[in-house]
């Protein structure tokens, strides 16, 4: 297992990604942007020019057993594919009633009720994704979920978000924006 990796979301004028589209799903709104630059390390400085930034973490698998552990490194390919053309940010903020939760609790309900991990598998490897923890760091969300596809994959995201969304576990979702995000093959 590699070790945990900071990443920086940084939203302004310049980065490798466009953005689309920002739109609120469940609670405040980030503001509309042109750019997204995606930075790896302790060291991503903020930049001048930048309207939002939001930071989260790699970090061991919390709610994966071992087989679906396995199943995942077997089919998740990574991120930065040429034909990935097309990513969502997707920052979710939980309720309280969901971090007072035992963890086992929360893994019911993130797989056995809702099937989280199952539904994601059936996507792979055309969207690929890394979660980045961000409520240990004082974030204003709890997760970044960050997606990668080609374009031919477009419908297939939709679905993907469209069933987690009517899931169970998204009861305790109290804050989620949804960004859509574009690059050019070469960028």
């Amino acid at each position: 297992m590699p070790p945990p990796l900071l990443v920086t979301f940084i939203a302004g004028t310049t980065g490798t990604w466009q953005v689309d589209r920002v739109s609120p799903v469940i609670g405040e709104m980030l503001p509309m942007t042109a750019r997204l630059a995606v930075l790896e390390g302790a060291d991503a400085a903020l930049r001048p020019e930048f309207v939002w930034a939001l930071r989260g973490v790699t970090s061991n698998p919390r709610y994966t057993n071992r087989a679906e552990l396995n199943a995942l490194g077997a089919a998740q390919q990574g991120l930065l594919r040429p034909q990935a053309t097309r990513a969502a940010l997707i920052p979710i903020r939980k309720t309280e009633a969901w971090w007072a939760l035992a963890q086992d609790e929360r893994r019911a309900i993130l797989e056995e009720q809702s099937r989280h991990i199952s539904i994601g598998l059936e996507y792979l490897p055309a969207v690929a994704r890394r979660l980045h923890h961000s409520r240990e760091l004082g974030e204003p969300f709890d997760f970044l979920t960050w997606f990668e596809y080609a374009p031919e994959h477009a419908a297939d995201f939709e679905e993907l978000v469209r069933r987690l969304r009517q899931s169970t576990e998204w009861a305790f979702v109290d804050r989620e924006v949804d960004i859509r995000l574009s690059r050019s093959r070469h960028s």
